[in-house]
């Protein structure tokens, strides 16, 4: 189980997380929405050991997350993708999904030296399983292009594929299908699921209304940094607060087709 309790971030004078508490059970997927500004990237920043809490806690599994560095985070099976796909311009898009592979034995110099035979085959391995995840992302047509000249859904993509190279436990997501054609944000989904489907755990933030309906048991609502409604999606619409929020008075939430607007 992923859990936050408590969990407060500042900034200098601006406090950008107020007593955030999530609950996430293995193999859900959930949702976190709430207007620009209320917080949502800061609080995956913080579940990801991209920065550290100034206060609460976060677990994982009964272990302990808010003092560990990103990459200590990493390596427990919690990845994550970021709301801006930017990708190395000279990589390959193979190259640049190798960079997700586990720590090689060659990064160590003399276990590199001494055993070549297992260097060559966890390479091997490692170049196996990108060209397997490539195809499951239809990017296998891709492979040998620079990574940092795909469209922008394709680097949404592909950064999906860095992520899975270690087949994690939990995947963050910030705006998987932010400014991806309408096509390829059903091709996104549908993986996503897939994903969820084998095991992995997904919190998902995203400003998508009928994203987060269509995929999300369950969402949190964050505004001005604190939680203010755990719930289904289709509860989102008669909840005032969450209304309230968004629009600034009480006018409905349609999940189906994301926030009404005035």
């Amino acid at each position: 189980m992923f859990i936050s309790r408590g969990v407060g971030k500042s900034f200098g004078s601006v406090q950008v997380l107020r007593d955030v508490e999530l609950e996430i059970e293995p193999g859900e997927i959930v949702g976190l929405v709430g207007p620009n500004g209320s917080g949502k990237t800061t609080l995956l920043n913080c579940l990801s050991g991209f920065l550290n809490p100034d206060a609460g806690t976060i677990e994982y599994d009964g272990t302990r997350l808010d003092r560990l560095a990103d990459w200590q985070v990493s390596r427990m099976g919690i990845r994550r993708t970021f709301q801006t796909a930017s990708q190395p311009m000279k990589m390959s898009v193979l190259e640049a999904m190798l960079c997700g592979a586990a720590l090689p034995i060659g990064s160590a110099p003399v276990r590199g030296l001494f055993r070549r035979k297992a260097r060559a085959a966890e390479q091997a391995a490692a170049v196996g399983k990108a060209l397997e995840l490539l195809d499951f992302l239809s990017l296998s047509h891709m492979t040998e292009e620079p990574a940092g000249r795909l469209s922008g859904g394709q680097k949404k993509l592909l950064s999906l594929g860095v992520a899975l190279m270690t087949d994690p436990k939990v995947l963050l997501l910030d705006e998987p299908t932010a400014g991806v054609n309408p096509t390829l944000r059903l091709t996104i989904a549908d993986r996503l699921k897939d994903i969820n489907a084998n095991g992995t755990t997904l919190l998902v933030i995203e400003h998508d209304m009928g994203f987060i309906g269509r995929m999300c048991e369950r969402v949190y609502v964050l505004d001005k940094g604190s939680v203010i409604a755990a719930c289904r999606p289709d509860e989102l619409k008669d909840n005032p607060r969450v209304v309230e929020a968004y629009l600034g008075a009480p006018r409905p939430v349609h999940v189906a087709t994301g926030v009404s607007r005035p």
